[in-house]
């Protein structure tokens, strides 16, 4: 049995915003409308958006995308002049980082949830790599 992660339910103050920001900026598919989900197609996963008008808890979404689309993405985040990190814990502004010698970044969605994309899976560089992910290390 192959078992693969079908859909995650994300809370936001607007779904179709979030949702319309998401697409827009990673480049994909517009989103759909299913019952009150907003849906949001990245690869066989969907970020099934749901409209909240409480408290929401910052989650992490990390997305996997080639060198070409790591160029496309980051041009679209400084046209926006929207802020982005180096890690995860955003103390390392306006840089991105080259853990498992890739590249990557970290910024924030309508509601507060950090978003990464990387062009190497955590730990993929070794602890060989010149720039090994400091994951590695702990």
């Amino acid at each position: 049995m192959t078992v693969t992660l079908n859909h995650t339910i994300v809370h936001a103050h607007d779904k179709a915003a979030t949702a319309r920001f998401l697409t827009e900026i990673l480049g994909l598919s517009p989103a759909r409308t299913l019952s009150h989900f907003t849906v949001v197609q990245v690869g066989e996963t969907s970020l099934d958006f749901i409209e909240t008008d409480g408290e929401i808890s910052s989650r992490h979404f990390a997305f996997l995308v080639s060198e070409d689309e790591f160029d496309e993405i980051f041009a679209r985040l400084k046209e926006r002049g929207l802020s982005y990190w180096a890690d995860p814990f955003h103390r390392e502004p306006g840089r991105i980082n080259r853990w498992d010698d890739g590249r990557g970044v970290y910024f924030e969605d309508p509601n507060g949830h950090n978003l990464e994309i990387l062009t190497r899976s955590y730990g993929s560089g070794g602890a060989d790599a010149d720039h090994p992910n400091p994951l590695l290390s702990r």
